[in-house]
C-alpha cells in the first residue's frame, strides 16, 4: 500500500454493485445466501461481496491487461452472478437507485465494518441504498495518478450526465436524472474532491483522517475519483450502475482513454488546469439534474460547452468507438421514466434485470 503500489499503466479493473431481487423484481435480503451460505461460479470466486444492504452485492473483474479484455470478462462476471442469483431464487438488477428499494423497509447488513458505519454515520447511511460503477485504471507513478485525479474531475461530470439512469426513489420521481449522486453525497468524504499537490499531499490526508477516526480506513474515501493507494489505480466512482453491459463497457471504455490520455499528458510535462471546486460541484449538479441535456462551465471558465460537443470531440481525440453510441441512446432515467409511464411499475422492474 502506498506510492509503490502503482507500478502498472493502462490496465483496468471493473467494480459494479447490483440488486438482488425477488420474482416480483422488488429489492429483497440475499446477500446472507449468495456472499456467506455458498460457494459462487468460479468466475465470481474472491470477487462478489455484499454492500450495506443485504439486498445489493458488488463484483468485481480480474485485474485486466487493458480495455480488450473487459467485454469478455465483464460478461463472465454477469453471467456468473445471475447464474448464482436464480440458483438460490433470486435475480439480479441493476441501476442506480432501485425505484422499489424503501430503505426503511431493507435489511442492514451485520458485516461489523457496515455496522460501525452505521453507528458513526447514522441517518444518511442508513438511506444509502445506492448502487455505482467503478472502474479503476492503472497508472504507474503516483504522482501522475494524483495529477492525473485533478485533471479528470472535470470530466467526472460529463461520465455522470452519460451514464444517469437513477431518477426514483423510494418509489417517487426526484425531478432528478441522477437521484444516486445526490443521495450518495450524504455521506461523508464524498463528491468532488480538492485537488492535490502530489502523492504526498494526498498520502498525509489519508493518514490523517485515519488517525483522526473520521474513517476507518482508506477505503472510506468515497470521492468521485481517488487515487487508490492499494490497487495502485486512479479510481472513478461517478456513474450509475447499468443492467445494459453495452453501456458499461461505453462508459468503461470512456474513463479508460481519459486516463491513459492523461498519464501521458503528465509524463510530457503538461501543465494541469486550475478550476474552481465550486465550478465542479455547479457541474456535477447540472449532470445530476438535466442529465444528456447538460450544458457545463467549460474548462476556462469563460462560457458553457453542452454535453454532445464535449463528448463528440473527446471521442474523435481519443479514437473511442462506443461512446458516441451511447450518446445517441435514450439515458437511464428517460427510459425508466418512459417504462414506467407507458407499462407501469412492473415493466419497470422488469427492464432493470439482467
Amino acid at each position: 500500500m502506498g506510492a509503490g503500489a502503482f507500478a502498472d499503466f493502462g490496465t483496468l479493473g471493473i467494480e459494479e454493485e447490483f440488486y438482488v431481487v425477488d420474482e416480483s423484481g422488488r429489492p429483497t435480503a440475499g446477500t446472507d445466501e449468495l456472499v456467506y451460505g455458498s460457494d459462487p461460479p468460479e468466475p465470481l470466486e474472491g470477487r462478489l461481496d455484499h454492500e450495506l444492504f443485504k439486498c445489493v452485492v458488488e463484483t468485481q473483474t480480474p485485474t485486466l491487461d487493458g480495455l480488450d479484455e473487459a467485454p469478455e470478462a465483464l460478461a463472465a462476471v454477469r453471467d456468473a452472478l445471475v447464474e448464482h442469483a436464480e440458483a438460490h431464487g433470486y435475480g439480479v438488477a441493476a441501476a442506480g437507485l432501485h425505484p422499489a428499494a424503501n430503505w426503511r423497509e431493507l435489511e442492514h447488513a451485520e458485516k461489523p465494518r457496515y455496522r460501525q458505519q452505521l453507528d458513526r454515520i447514522q441517518y444518511p447511511q442508513h438511506r444509502n441504498t445506492t448502487a455505482g460503477l467503478h472502474v479503476h485504471v492503472g497508472v504507474d507513478d503516483a504522482d501522475a495518478a494524483v495529477w492525473v485525479a485533478n485533471e479528470l474531475r472535470w470530466h467526472l461530470p460529463v461520465v455522470l450526465a452519460l451514464s444517469v439512469n437513477s431518477p426514483y426513489w423510494c418509489g417517487f420521481d426526484t425531478g432528478l436524472q441522477s437521484g444516486r449522486a445526490k443521495i450518495f453525497e450524504a455521506l461523508p468524504n464524498t463528491g468532488m474532491p480538492t485537488a492535490f499537490d502530489d502523492y504526498a499531499s494526498f498520502d498525509e490526508l489519508e493518514r490523517l483522517l485515519v488517525e483522526t477516526d473520521a474513517i476507518d480506513d482508506r477505503g472510506e474515501l468515497w470521492w468521485d475519483v481517488r487515487p487508490h493507494s492499494e490497487h495502485g489505480t486512479v479510481e472513478v466512482r461517478s456513474p450509475d450502475a447499468q443492467a445494459d453491459q453495452d453501456r458499461v463497457l461505453a462508459l468503461v471504455e470512456y474513463v479508460h482513454a481519459l486516463v491513459v490520455d492523461l498519464a501521458e499528458r503528465y509524463a510530457d510535462g503538461e501543465d494541469g488546469t486550475d478550476v474552481r471546486r465550486e465550478v465542479l460541484d455547479e457541474n456535477k449538479w447540472r449532470a445530476m439534474r438535466y442529465g444528456r441535456d447538460a450544458a457545463f462551465i467549460d474548462r476556462d471558465c469563460a462560457g458553457e460547452v453542452d454535453l454532445a460537443t464535449v463528448v463528440e470531440r473527446d471521442a474523435d481525440r481519443l479514437g473511442l468507438d462506443r461512446v458516441p453510441a451511447l450518446l445517441d441512446a435514450e439515458s437511464g432515467a428517460a427510459r425508466q421514466r418512459r417504462l414506467r409511464s407507458e407499462r407501469g411499475h412492473e415493466a419497470l422492474y422488469d427492464a432493470l434485470r439482467l
